[in-house]
């Protein structure tokens, strides 16, 4: 079963741009169907706390998209998106779509990024929230989320198999991206999937490093720091042989 993160350069708050950018950078790649393809977060428009102008209504043009692409490719698809959220401000979201181009999981981040004011502009989701990929479970995050290493223990508790993660992750942080996916990796015993952007925004530059990390820290893919894909077959047989074999899950002690 392949996941494949799609890194892109985001064009700022320009939806049908960076719809077709994704396009490109997939017919590039080539999609096998049944695959589970990842999009940044807010991969339409950009890390924009310009939530007036970006968030989608409803109908939703940027789900319309994934729907469509979903569809077309016979893959599931995972990608971020700003919806409208109560008293003006927006939610920062990941949403999951079938290959039957419907919605499967719904995703609000739980932490948002205070330190660039996100929390003024976006309100928090409180939630988990796990999805079947062909038999095997995934559990969704949000950049910023990836600093907090107990909702991925809930995940893994819930029994996600892959923890993925979309983000807008500066350059200036860029070690703290790839150690944390790699940790998360390790101690969930878990595939890990980190899907970044590249280029730059009004204010960043974004190193890209997508990754998939195996469940002993190893690195299986990296996308580099331009545009294009990193891919990977992730074998779920032998991530529970080695559970079942190390089996660190079994002696975590809740409630302390």
């Amino acid at each position: 079963m392949r996941v494949i993160c799609c890194q892109l350069n985001i064009a700022w708050e320009d939806k049908p741009a960076n719809f077709a950018a994704v396009r490109r950078i997939l017919d590039g790649a080539g999609v096998p169907p049944g695959s589970l393809v990842v999009l940044p977060e807010m991969f339409a428009t950009g890390f924009s706390m310009n939530v007036a102008s970006i968030a989608d209504g409803r109908p939703s043009e940027t789900e319309a998209f994934m729907s469509l692409l979903a569809r077309e490719r016979g893959a599931y698809v995972l990608g971020g998106l700003v919806a409208a959220a109560s008293g003006g401000k927006g939610a920062n979201e990941a949403v999951a779509f079938s290959p039957e181009g419907a919605v499967i999981a719904r995703y609000r981040k739980i932490h948002p990024f205070s330190y660039a004011q996100e929390d003024r502009h976006y309100v928090p989701g409180g939630e988990v929230v796990t999805f079947d990929w062909r038999g095997a479970r995934v559990s969704p995050f949000i950049c910023y989320d990836l600093r907090f290493p107990e909702v991925f223990r809930a995940a893994t508790r819930r029994g996600a198999q892959v923890l993925v993660v979309i983000a807008n992750w500066p350059a200036t942080r860029v070690e703290h991206w790839v150690t944390l996916l790699r940790a998360r990796a390790i101690e969930n015993q878990a595939y890990v999937a980190g899907v970044n952007r590249c280029g730059n925004d009004p204010k960043l530059a974004y190193p890209g490093r997508s990754v998939i990390v195996g469940p002993r820290g190893e690195v299986m893919a990296d996308a580099g720091d331009g545009e294009g894909v990193a891919w990977a077959d992730l074998d779920f047989a032998a991530l529970e042989s080695y559970r079942r074999e190390f089996p660190v899950l079994r002696d975590i002690r809740y409630g302390l």
